[in-house]
Formats: C-alpha cells, structure tokens, sequence
C-alpha cells in the first residue's frame, strides 16, 4: 500500500492519501480534540502529540497540527498510524 503526504494551503494541514479506500460512503468525518471515533485510524492520530485535528474522507485523511508542532518530527508519526491499520 502506499501512503502520499501532500501540502495543502494551509501550513498547519497535511493530506496524507492512500490507494486504497479508508472510509465508506459519502460523508466525511471530523475528530477534534475530546471526540472520538468509530474509526480508530482517526482515533490514533488524535493521540499523536502535535495533532490539533483530523479529517477524513473516502481515501485521505488531512491532519492538522499545533502550530508549535513541527511536520519533520510529525509526519514519521502519522505514517506509522497509517502503517499500523495497513495503508
């Protein structure tokens, strides 16, 4: 599988974008701080330190980070969610 970050923009957004589907249907779906998910991908990156929030739909997910995080420490992080549920 494989996993594209791409920039958004916002400098506080990252797109991360798999081949595959992650989420059924057609809604989107939000996870901010104190939420959780019936999506647990979307669960794990909201217990990375430095995630503000997450969005998804279809087959990416856009996380938002804390303006004092930095992506070069972050986005090893992310991938390695992403890597954990087999994208």
């Amino acid at each position: 599988m494989s996993v594209r970050a791409e920039s958004t923009p916002n400098p506080n957004a990252l797109k991360f974008t798999t081949d595959t589907l992650i989420f059924e249907g057609t809604n989107s779906i939000s996870v901010m701080p104190g939420d959780t998910s019936e999506h647990e991908i979307m669960n794990d990156l909201m217990k990375l330190d430095g995630v503000a929030n997450v969005f998804g739909y279809q087959n990416f997910i856009t996380v938002n980070k804390d303006m004092d995080a930095a992506w070069e420490t972050l986005t090893p992080n992310v991938m390695e969610v992403f890597e954990k549920h087999g994208y």
